[in-house]
């Protein structure tokens, strides 16, 4: 059984930071492409950075880069994300995801739900 659960979202001023965590349990992370995804009311659910599982490089959107950090703890089965700078359209609830890859992660830039097949509940971020 493969469960994602996120936490650490909340509500915070424009140009704070928060730290997101995905505590992963049915699968090693060294043998998933782990992600962040994020979904505004009304909005599609969108790509936020990815970490491949081979050597914990990182890749991310347009709206992450520079500002955000994924990051992993394999001993600890868990995903982090690093936001900084928030700003008011970064508010959705925030998403781990992964999918089982040691070598590919699709780019968060075009990546899609149907990509990853394994899921967390999500945890709201609050941007004002």
């Amino acid at each position: 059984h493969v469960q994602l659960v996120e936490s650490g979202g909340d509500s915070v001023q424009a140009g704070g930071s928060l730290r997101l965590s995905c505590a992963a349990s049915g699968l090693t992370v060294r043998r998933y492409c782990m992600a962040w995804f994020r979904q505004a009311p009304g909005k599609e659910r969108e790509g936020v950075a990815a970490i491949y599982s081979s050597d914990g490089s990182a890749i991310y959107g347009d709206s992450a880069k520079g500002r955000f950090t994924i990051s992993r703890d394999a001993s600890k089965s868990t995903v982090y994300l690093r936001m900084n700078s928030l700003k008011p359209e970064d508010t959705a609830t925030y998403y781990c995801a992964a999918t089982p890859s040691r070598y590919y992660c699709p780019p968060p830039s075009s990546a899609r739900a149907h990509d990853y097949r394994y899921w967390g509940q999500g945890t709201q971020v609050t941007v004002s």
